[in-house]
């Protein structure tokens, strides 16, 4: 282990948290109302909605992948009889699957993005720098994954997880990232440069998900007379009759 490994493992992954917080917090007390996708869905809509569902369920179940690897220890699944074999059968073809939807989905949207002239005038400066970085956050995942058919592949439950939780107790497990293969490791600063990025492009509308609306009650709403005349249509006739007190 040398300084090198120190600071990409032991160091750098506190600043990309302390940027992501730090940045998110300035975003929101100076551009609180630019916490939005930027929707261009008035200038073309048909692409959009094949590209957009297929990249954020695609995305929604990689990062659930990402935290149930990546958090839940392997003690905790075998307790529940969930042997090796069919844990990382589950995370090689639904993780791979979930992987090639999203990346379809975001060249559809960068399709999308280069053919209508609307869409592509809208592009911001980040936009040019998050849309090649996601590409290559995913395609460093799925090559990653790709390890995982090799016969004694790397176990990653034994190294980037232990590495990833122990950043949680500030006692960096330098040498389990470090031995990681080499996928893994580009895959793993990829992922932090995006992240670094994240409150400063329009990634940052994910933190105003509206997950309130799945909570709130339902707004009832009275239905029409069933009566082709309404009341105060009877009433007005009434009034026209003589009828009306």
């Amino acid at each position: 282990m040398n300084h090198l490994h120190i600071a990409l493992w032991g160091v750098l992954p506190y600043l990309v948290g302390a940027v992501l917080v730090a940045g998110t917090a300035w975003r929101y007390h100076y551009d609180r109302f630019g916490f939005t996708t930027r929707s261009s869905q008035l200038h073309e809509h048909r692409l959009l909605s094949i590209g957009g569902p297929l990249f954020h369920y695609g995305l929604l179940f990689v990062a659930t992948g990402h935290v149930v690897g990546l958090l839940v220890p392997e003690s905790l699944t075998e307790r529940l009889h969930v042997s090796e074999p069919l844990y990382h059968a589950n995370a090689l073809f639904v993780g791979g699957a979930a992987g090639l939807a999203t990346l379809t989905g975001l060249a559809v949207l960068l399709h999308r993005r280069l053919r209508v002239p609307a869409v592509r005038a809208a592009t911001s400066r980040s936009d040019r720098v998050l849309y090649p970085l996601l590409v290559t956050v995913l395609l460093a995942g799925l090559a990653a994954t790709a390890t995982t058919l090799a016969p004694h592949s790397y176990d990653y439950r034994q190294g980037v997880s232990l590495w990833f939780r122990s950043l949680f107790t500030l006692d960096p497990d330098v040498p389990a990232m470090a031995h990681a293969p080499l996928p893994y490791q580009v895959h793993a600063l990829l992922a932090m440069a995006l992240f670094t990025l994240w409150p400063f492009s329009r990634l940052v509308h994910a933190f105003t998900a509206p997950l309130g609306y799945l909570a709130r009650p339902y707004v009832v709403y009275r239905s029409r007379s069933a009566h082709p005349r309404s009341t105060a249509g009877r009433a007005r006739a009434r009034v026209v009759h003589g009828t009306r007190r």
